[in-house]
């Protein structure tokens, strides 16, 4: 029996992936461990091995497909003793339509288990192959034809593997039915005056067009991912922002010192890095502000994991320094450079960026002075860090210069009052102006 190779799902909000390029072909021998092929997730570019043994049989996704859906076969493989020839495709199925998505649904047949509720889009395309004398058809294609009187067992499938569809129904009957599709998919609709406003959907957005000179350029999986999660945290998790400034020269003069010691070792501590460590000692001191909002209760976390906000060709991207409060200035300095090197070239592996209890964005080297950085979730706080700059203080009575530097916390009002958000920003200040507490 043929080996089924399907779309992994190599990240926690992947849906969907492109298969951006194969590493074997028809008739070619496949061992446990080798690279099969690249996936462009919604993260990073990463290979995926193969995990069972045989020859291909088949490329089932062409290299380059996008939005392939987590679970679909991509690759098959023969067994040991078994035909390494293509199986046959039944002969009632329809060449694929211009329509990307129609062209998506005949190429990619999903495994997926039929999921009831779905409309005809959600459904055909996760069909089992008919069985016997079984009669295949979408819950939508069962509904009309009950309505219309019609025997399915008399309509001809157009659909994958022969599965009878709306169109097909449709035929049969020699018009269209629109009238049956509401029935499927949701209950009638409550008078215009007693519906609330929260329960309309909002019409969908027209196309964006120009008559000024443009180029277009299309989206990837990492800043569709970007635009979704970015959008539902700011209209799902009530933020609130708390902002202190922060006076660095005691910092500076520290990461000087520590620079000056590990030189024979090839390290060199940035203020981010110190500013990571400041972050994690922060939240062990006040760990009201390390958790998570979970609906009917939160997740209070043991340890601090610091997710780090990284520009990459494809877009912002999360990697972690795992138990920062417990590691020393120099390890997380040498993690977070392979960690942003790896980021930038798209070799991130899932455990490099999946969790964290809270993140840190820092946008000083573009001199910004100040911003309010988005939550990422599940987690419950970001520090956006800006320039360090000179400034006019007051020291006792008198006024000085110093280089000082403005950090905003964005905290998620649900799980964490303002008064504990409070308590970690001061908790950061003091460890960052007192900074022998980083490397005590």
């Amino acid at each position: 029996m043929a080996i089924d190779v399907t779309m992994p799902a190599l990240s926690p909000t992947m849906e969907v992936g492109t298969l951006a390029k194969w590493h074997v072909k028809p008739g070619q021998r496949v061992k446990s461990g080798d690279i099969i092929a690249e996936i462009e997730t919604d993260k990073a570019t990463m290979e995926v091995e193969a995990v069972d043994e045989g020859t291909v049989i088949e490329l089932a996704v062409p290299e380059g497909l996008e939005n392939v859906p987590v679970g679909t076969v991509i690759l098959r493989l023969a067994g040991e003793g078994e035909s390494s020839q293509p199986p046959p495709r039944p002969s009632e199925r329809p060449a694929p339509s211009p329509s990307l998505e129609q062209g998506r649904a005949a190429a990619l047949p999903s495994p997926l288990p039929l999921r009831e509720g779905l409309g005809e889009g959600a459904s055909a395309a996760s069909a089992p192959a008919p069985a016997g004398n079984r009669i295949i058809a979408s819950p939508l294609a069962r509904r009309i034809a009950e309505l219309q009187g019609v025997d399915l067992a008399t309509v001809s499938g157009s659909g994958p593997r022969g599965r009878i569809v709306r169109a097909d129904v449709e035929a049969a009957v020699g018009k269209p039915v629109a009238s049956a599709a509401p029935a499927l998919v949701a209950p009638a609709p409550k008078p215009a005056q007693a519906e609330p406003v929260e329960a309309r959907a909002p019409a969908p957005a027209a196309p964006v067009t120009s008559d000024i000179p443009h180029s277009v350029e299309k989206l990837g999986n990492v800043r569709k991912v970007i635009a979704r999660r970015l959008t539902e945290a700011k209209q799902s998790i009530p933020h609130i922002y708390l902002t202190l400034d922060v006076e660095l020269d005691a910092l500076l003069k520290l990461r000087g010192e520590l620079n000056k010691a590990l030189e024979p070792r090839g390290i060199k501590v940035s203020v981010n890095d110190l500013v990571i460590k400041a972050l994690a000692l922060g939240l062990r001191q006040v760990p009201k502000c390390n958790v998570s909002f979970a609906g009917d209760h939160l997740l209070v976390y043991d340890r601090a994991d610091i997710s780090v906000a990284v520009a990459a060709p494809s877009g912002l991207i999360t990697p972690i320094i795992t138990g920062a409060d417990g590691k020393a200035v120099s390890q997380i300095a040498a993690e977070m450079k392979a960690l942003a090197e790896k980021a930038r070239a798209g070799k991130l592996q899932p455990h490099e960026y999946q969790g964290g209890t809270a993140s840190l964005s820092n946008l000083g080297m573009f001199g910004i002075k100040q911003f309010e950085a988005v939550i990422n979730p599940p987690q419950a706080m970001i520090l956006a860090v800006g320039t360090g700059e000179k400034r006019a203080v007051v020291k006792g009575d008198a006024l000085a210069i110093a280089t000082v530097m403005t950090i905003t916390g964005s905290f998620d009002h649900r799980a964490i009052d303002g008064a504990d958000g409070a308590a970690l920003m001061s908790a950061v200040k003091a460890l960052i102006e007192n900074p022998l507490g980083l490397v005590a």
